[in-house]
C-alpha cells in the first residue's frame, strides 16, 4: 500500500467501507462507470463482479481503469487511483465477495442475486491523486 498517500490510506483499510466508482472503457472509447465494493491483496485493488457484465469486458478488452475511492464520513474527501487490470480469475471469486458482502454489510453471505460466475480482477496502481 505504499502507493497511496498516507493521508488517504485509511481508505483502503479492511475496516473501511469506502466505496469506488470504477470507471473503465467502452469499446467506442466512452467511459462507464459503476459504484463498487473493493478491497486490497498485496499491494493491488480488487475487484470482484459477475462474469458478462459490461465493466468484466471493458477490463478484458481495455484494462486500463480508473477508481475514485471515496470517505464514507466526508464525500469530498476521496482518493483517485488510475490502474492496469493485471490478472483475474474465478478461483476464489464467491468467498470473495462473501468477505466483501462483511465488509460492507456485515453479513457473513453475499445476499445479492447471483446469476452467473463470479470473477476478481486484479488492479496494479499506476498513478494517484492526491500526491503528497
Amino acid at each position: 500500500m505504499d502507493w497511496a498517500p498516507e493521508s488517504r490510506r485509511y481508505l483502503l483499510r479492511d475496516d473501511s467501507p469506502a466505496f469506488a466508482i470504477l470507471a473503465t472503457r467502452m469499446r467506442d472509447g466512452s467511459p462507464q462507470a459503476t459504484p463498487v465494493w473493493f478491497d486490497l491483496h498485496d499491494g493491488l485493488i480488487r475487484v470482484n463482479t459477475e462474469v458478462g457484465l459490461v465493466k468484466y469486458h471493458n477490463m478484458l478488452e481495455r484494462p486500463e481503469v480508473a477508481l475514485t475511492i471515496i470517505d464514507p464520513q466526508n464525500w469530498y474527501r476521496y482518493m483517485q487511483v488510475r490502474g492496469v487490470v493485471v490478472d483475474y480469475t474465478e478461483e476464489g471469486a464467491r468467498e470473495h465477495i462473501d468477505q466483501l458482502a462483511g465488509k460492507y454489510t456485515g453479513r457473513a453471505e453475499y445476499s445479492g442475486v447471483i446469476r452467473t460466475s463470479r470473477i476478481i480482477f486484479r488492479i496494479r496502481p499506476t498513478s494517484v491523486y492526491p500526491k503528497e
